[in-house]
């Protein structure tokens, strides 16, 4: 029985929809994350030089261990990356760096509590 059970669960496939205006994507070049003890929320945002106002373009909303998952799959993937086509830098030439609030000098005001990127 636990035998027929596993084979059930193995053989469960899902469908995965791309609609094309998703698959065209939104750029973003900055992501700012808040939490709380039940989720994870994201909000990626498009700043464009010069212009004192930008807009959050999409918000991902994760419960905890997806956002860890999440956070390993990008972590092996940008692993990947860059043994194919080299390391990884900021534009000042720094590495990854642990300073989770600098945004290249840019002051960011929500009306809330910071977010982190």
């Amino acid at each position: 029985m636990a035998e027929n059970q596993e084979n059930n669960n193995q053989s469960k496939q899902i469908n995965i929809e791309l609609k094309e205006d998703v698959a065209q994507g939104l750029y973003s070049n900055l992501a700012i994350i808040n939490h709380s003890s039940s989720e994870f929320v994201v909000d990626f945002v498009r700043v464009v030089p010069g212009v004192d106002k930008a807009e959050v373009k999409s918000r991902v909303i994760l419960t905890p261990e997806h956002a860890k998952r999440f956070m390993q799959a990008l972590q092996e993937n940008i692993e990947k990356y860059e043994s194919q086509y080299g390391k990884i830098t900021r534009p000042d030439g720094s590495g990854s760096g642990s300073n989770s609030n600098d945004f290249g000098g840019l002051p960011l005001n929500f009306g809330g509590p910071a977010g982190q990127a």
